[in-house]
C-alpha cells in the first residue's frame, strides 16, 4: 500500500546515508511506483507486478532474477509469504526482517516489533528502523519524515492546472480525503458532510475531493449531502488524471483533511499539515506518524469512547468497525477540527 511504501523510504535513506557507496534497491508493488520517482535514495525500483501474484510460474521467473541481482542485504518490512520467498532466494548472506514463529526458516536476522503506549513519531517508523539495527549502530540511525520529490515543472504544471480552473491562490486550498480503501476505513458520509459543511463555515476554502474513478458514485453521494454553501466551495470536477499530477495539485493545498491512508501519508510526505479520522480498528499509535507538533493532527473513537475497545482484538474491531463508526460523531472532535483549521489560518497569514 501507498503508506507502508513511503514510510519504509526511511530504511533507504538511511542506507545511503551510512554507506555512501551502496547501491539501493527497492521492491514495491508496481502501482505504487509514482510516490517514489525521483528519490535520490533509491537507485532502482523493482517492480512486483500483478501477474507475479497470479500466475506461479511468472513469480518463479521473478524469483530467479532476484537471485541473480547477488544481493549482499536483504530487509524485509513485509514478511509474509511472497516476501519471505523473495528473501529466502536471494540468498543474501544478510536476510532483515521481524520475529515470527516461521522467521528463522527465512531470515538471519530478526528483531521483535516494539508495542509500547507511547512514541513520538508512531510505531510504523520505529518498527522499521528497528530492522536497521543489523547493519547500522543504534546511536547513528535518524529518525527522517518520509519525502516524496516532484520536480520544479511538476509543480508549475499543477499550479497551472489549477489556474485553467479558476482556483485562485489567495483563498486556501484544501483536499479532502473523502473515501478510504475500504468501507471499514471510510468515516460515514453523513458525518463527512457535516464536517465538510463546518469546514466551509470556519474558513471559506476552495474544497478538493480526493477519490479514484471507482469511486465516483460515492464522491458524487458526498456532494449531495453537503450544504448548498459547501457545494459552492467543492470543486468536484477538478481531477486528477495520474498520481503524480495528483501530487503536484497536494503541494499546492494548504492542508489534507479526512480518513486516513495512503492520501494522508502523502500529503505528509510532501511537508503539508494534515487532519486524519482513524477507523476504529487502525492503531492510531502505529500510524499517526510525527504529531501535533509537526503539523499533523488526528482522532480516534478511542479518545472519545475507550470504553468501546476495552479488550477487544484487533480482529474484532475490524469485525465491528461499522458498527463502531456510528458512534464515531462529529461532535466529538469539532473543537479539535476548528482549532487545526484556525491554526492553517494563521499560518498562512
Amino acid at each position: 500500500m501507498i503508506g507502508d511504501v513511503l514510510i519504509s523510504t526511511i530504511l533507504c535513506q538511511q542506507l545511503k546515508q551510512y554507506f555512501p557507496n551502496s547501491t539501493v534497491h527497492y521492491l514495491i508493488n508496481e502501482h505504487t511506483l509514482p510516490v517514489v520517482q525521483g528519490n535520490p535514495h533509491i537507485d532502482k525500483n523493482v517492480l512486483f507486478k500483478k501477474e507475479y501474484r497470479e500466475h506461479k510460474k511468472m513469480f518463479h521467473r521473478f524469483l530467479r532474477d532476484i537471485k541473480k541481482e547477488k544481493y549482499d542485504v536483504v530487509l524485509d518490512v513485509y514478511c509474509k509469504l511472497e516476501s519471505n520467498l523473495i528473501s529466502f532466494f536471494s540468498k543474501a548472506p544478510k536476510r532483515i526482517s521481524y520475529h515470527k514463529w516461521y522467521s528463522r526458516f527465512f531470515y538471519t536476522h530478526h528483531f521483535r516489533s516494539i508495542k509500547k503506549e507511547e512514541s513520538t513519531v508512531g510505531l510504523a517508523i520505529e518498527n522499521r528502523l528497528l530492522l536497521l539495527e543489523a547493519l547500522i549502530p543504534a546511536e547513528k540511525i535518524q529518525v527522517n519524515q518520509p519525502k516524496i520529490y516532484l520536480s520544479e515543472q511538476e509543480v508549475v504544471q499543477a499550479r497551472l492546472f489549477l489556474d485553467e480552473r479558476e482556483i485562485s491562490s489567495s483563498k486556501p486550498l484544501f483536499m479532502l480525503a473523502i473515501l478510504g480503501s475500504a468501507v471499514n476505513k471510510t468515516y460515514p458520509m453523513s458525518y463527512m458532510a457535516q464536517l465538510i459543511d463546518l469546514i466551509t463555515a470556519k474558513s471559506d476554502a476552495t474544497l478538493l475531493f480526493n477519490y479514484i474513478p471507482s469511486q465516483q458514485k460515492e464522491a458524487e453521494e458526498l456532494y449531495a449531502l453537503c450544504s448548498p454553501k459547501a457545494q459552492k466551495n467543492i470543486k468536484f470536477e477538478v481531477f486528477a488524471p495520474s498520481l503524480r499530477q495528483f501530487l503536484g495539485i497536494l503541494a499546492h493545498c494548504q492542508a489534507l483533511i479526512g480518513n486516513e491512508g495512503g492520501a494522508v501519508n502523502m500529503a505528509k510526505a510532501l511537508g503539508i499539515p494534515t487532519f486524519s479520522i482513524f477507523s476504529p480498528w487502525v492503531s492510531r499509535l502505529a500510524w499517526d506518524t510525527f504529531g501535533e507538533t509537526n503539523g499533523h493532527w488526528a482522532v480516534h473513537l478511542n479518545d472519545y469512547l475507550p470504553n468501546s475497545f476495552a479488550n477487544k482484538p484487533k480482529k474484532v474491531l475490524k469485525k465491528e468497525s461499522i458498527s463502531l463508526y456510528q458512534d464515531f460523531v462529529p461532535g466529538h472532535f469539532k473543537e479539535k477540527l476548528v482549532g487545526f483549521l484556525e491554526s492553517i489560518v494563521v499560518n498562512r497569514l
